[in-house]
């Protein structure tokens, strides 16, 4: 797979065809729409490309939102290229390019920077100044500049269109177990492990310490049943995100216990899926009823993670 950023006019492409958008958390919609575009290009013989934008549009037009993200641009990477995207090209967003009439981005970009001949976008895509050109538009356009539009309609899942949005509310309320329904996959942060304080290694479970990265979305402070995952393999976890109140409270982190084995993890790359939330985080009156609380979590976890493997290994 190709990453190009920007166009220019003197690649040649076979029959290109494409889809339009920023595909943070490459999400069950994002893979239907995905398919459709590969799908297509590869009965055309042709090759499937993705149109996005670097940075994202809101980090432009609206720099006092706090937009924190799904997936990393290497994650994203990885899913087009497991989705059989051939080109994925990165367009920088500026205010300039924001101002660009409906008519303009289709012929500048659609049709002459990017020659695509079949597009595929959701039924409420909107595109140009303001976002000012809607699907009809654009059907329109295609029809002047030589692209056929093909609106596709969304994913639902529980009576709601499965969307980045939704899946941020859900993480941000603790709810990864709902998450994951509509992602395909269990959410997901990485990190390098650092030195901690040792007092998980106190109660009698060592954990493994990690950054919170700041663009991401993190799930509701609380205890989670977790996968970690490091150089491949995969280990049951118990996942505790807060401030560890019980101790004075600190900066926001995350701690990761490995429920079996001994393993070296410092400076290490440790991911973490988030299985199932167990509870909301808690002060405790002394760190033996923490560590008496700590137990209870870890029967919890082990209880989410058996059903979660009968699960995978019914699929």
């Amino acid at each position: 797979m190709n990453v190009t950023h920007g166009y220019s006019g003197e690649v040649v492409r076979p029959y290109p065809v494409g889809t339009i958008g920023n595909f943070d958390g490459h999400h069950l919609g994002h893979h239907a729409l995905l398919k459709r575009v590969v799908e297509t290009a590869r009965r055309a013989h042709g090759t499937a490309v993705v149109l996005t934008f670097d940075p994202h549009p809101v980090k432009i037009l609206a720099p006092h939102v706090d937009l924190r993200f799904l997936t990393s641009e290497e994650e994203k990477r990885v899913h087009f290229e497991q989705a059989g995207i051939d080109e994925v090209v990165s367009l920088g967003f500026t205010h300039a390019f924001a101002a660009l009439s409906p008519e303009m981005f289709a012929e500048q970009v659609l049709s002459k920077g990017l020659g695509l001949k079949e597009i595929f976008v959701g039924q409420h895509f909107a595109f140009g100044h303001k976002r000012g050109g809607k699907i009809g538009d654009l059907i329109a356009l295609g029809k002047r500049f030589g692209f056929t539009v093909h609106p596709t309609p969304p994913v639902m899942i529980e009576g709601g269109v499965v969307s980045s949005t939704r899946i941020r509310q859900l993480i941000v309320a603790g709810h990864v177990d709902q998450a994951a329904a509509l992602l395909g996959r269990h959410y997901a942060l990485s990190g390098v492990v650092s030195f901690g304080e040792g007092r998980g290694r106190t109660l009698g479970y060592p954990t493994a310490n990690l950054r919170l990265p700041p663009d991401r979305v993190a799930p509701a402070d609380g205890i989670y049943a977790s996968v970690a995952v490091m150089d491949q393999e995969r280990y049951d976890s118990v996942a505790y995100i807060g401030t560890r109140p019980t101790f004075d409270g600190g900066e926001r982190g995350l701690e990761v216990s490995i429920l079996d084995g001994v393993h070296e993890l410092y400076g290490r790359t440790l991911t973490v899926e988030f299985i199932g939330r167990i509870r909301g985080d808690a002060q405790f009156d002394s760190a033996d009823a923490l560590s008496r609380q700590i137990a209870a979590d870890v029967d919890s976890a082990r209880d989410i993670l058996r059903r979660y493997h009968e699960t995978i290994g019914r699929r």
